[in-house]
């Protein structure tokens, strides 16, 4: 398969601290990859500059040829994201949400109409299409941001912890809405997670970031028969490779430094 996005020793520093180092990577057409690592390990750093929401120090990424540095208009023409944070509007219902946002991208509005109503009941929100989304639930949300992401059919869609803070039974739904997508639009899909078990099952390669590095990159298979233990798991890889345990957090301070950091530049 072609190679979709390629990253060129990316890095990041918010003054002395270095968020992502030198990070070299590909990704192919097709793919579901995933970022795996600790809060503090870099994963949203990336994200952000593969979206174009943060300049790099250093380095750069092409996305379908496109440089994030120097192309970045066109970079977001091509790009699906759903960020940690909310990105719907509470105050309107969720075909009005995606309809503006098929108007940002200046779907004409017959077709985005169209488009708004086919995304609606590909993700089985047809029942609370006309009901203001401050009433979702999470699960709701998360699959309403996705499909407000593909409205534009992108070539890769980025999600940044999609399951965080949903019970099993949202994050199930949320999955299986994602697998859907890629079967229908063969979408790349590129997503941060530090749940082990999610990556392993869903996922064609993944990557594992430590401090702001990237250890190693393979198949959850390849990686798991890489360290010589029987029956192992994605964590038992990421502390074979990094000697850290995905349960140690960043310090408090370091933590409060780095968003103190991010908030000033944005």
């Amino acid at each position: 398969m072609p190679v979709l996005l390629e990253t060129k020793k990316i890095t990041r520093c918010f003054g002395n601290f270095k968020a992502v180092d030198s990070i070299d990577l590909t990704i192919e057409a097709g793919e579901i990859f995933a970022l795996l690592g600790p809060n503090g390990a870099g994963k949203s750093t990336l994200i952000k500059m593969l979206t174009t929401l943060l300049p790099p120090t250093s380095g750069d990424a092409y996305i379908d040829g496109y440089s994030i540095t120097t192309q970045p208009n066109k970079v977001r023409r091509i790009i699906g994201y759903v960020p940690q944070m909310l990105s719907v509007d509470g105050s309107l219902t969720g075909y009005e949400n995606l309809f503006l946002f098929a108007k940002l991208y200046d779907i004409p509005s017959k077709e985005a109409r169209k488009r708004a109503k086919e995304s609606i009941e590909f993700m089985e929100l047809q029942q609370s299409a006309n009901k203001l989304v401050r009433t979702y639930s999470g699960g709701m949300i998360r699959r309403l941001e996705i499909a407000q992401s593909m409205l534009h059919v992108p070539r890769i869609l980025f999600l940044d912890e999609p399951t965080t803070g949903l019970d099993p039974i949202g994050v199930k739904m949320v999955w299986e809405h994602i697998l859907n997508l890629k079967k229908k639009y063969n979408t790349t899909i590129l997503l941060t997670t530090h749940i082990m078990e999610e990556a392993d099952k869903l996922c064609n390669r993944v990557a594992l970031l430590s401090r702001g590095n990237l250890v190693v990159a393979d198949t959850p298979e390849n990686l798991k028969n890489s360290i010589g233990k029987k029956e192992a798991t994605l964590e038992d890889v990421f502390i074979h490779y990094t000697s850290e345990s995905l349960a140690n957090e960043n310090s408090f301070r370091d933590v409060m430094r780095q968003r103190k950091t991010e908030n000033r530049i944005q």
